[in-house]
């Protein structure tokens, strides 16, 4: 188990982990690699733009709960709810973030296309 402060500290900078959601139409769990972001403190996850919405944005509308898998040197399994954020002027407060993370140029495109939830971990977890 890894410690309050290590995993905090993992949180505290944009890596790779893995998610958990459930199936909206089979009810089974659904495990995929995906990189977060901590902009200001908060944790997003965001994709790349395209015009169909990802599965595991659908599977998030249909249940917001999901487990948010730490790896690498800090390993965790953290239970979450997702906030779908489909607001535009949010979306433009956050992608640019997320551009400058992956060297992007094109944000309008990402703001009218990029999937992006705001990670909200359980209080008892964080």
């Amino acid at each position: 188990m890894e410690t309050r402060e290590a995993i905090n500290e993992a949180l505290s900078r944009g890596h790779l982990v893995d998610i958990t959601t459930t199936g909206r139409r089979t009810g089974k769990k659904r495990r995929l690699e995906i990189a977060f972001h901590n902009v200001d403190g908060r944790v997003y996850i965001s994709g790349m733009p395209s015009p169909k919405r990802r599965k595991w944005l659908s599977n998030l509308d249909a249940d917001p709960h999901f487990t948010f898998h730490l790896k690498g040197q800090v390993k965790a399994d953290l239970p979450a709810t997702a906030r779908v954020i489909e607001d535009a002027d949010e979306r433009r407060e956050i992608l640019p973030h997320v551009a400058r993370a992956w060297r992007r140029n094109d944000v309008d495109r990402m703001v009218e296309q990029s999937p992006l939830i705001e990670v909200l971990l359980d209080s008892s977890e964080n």
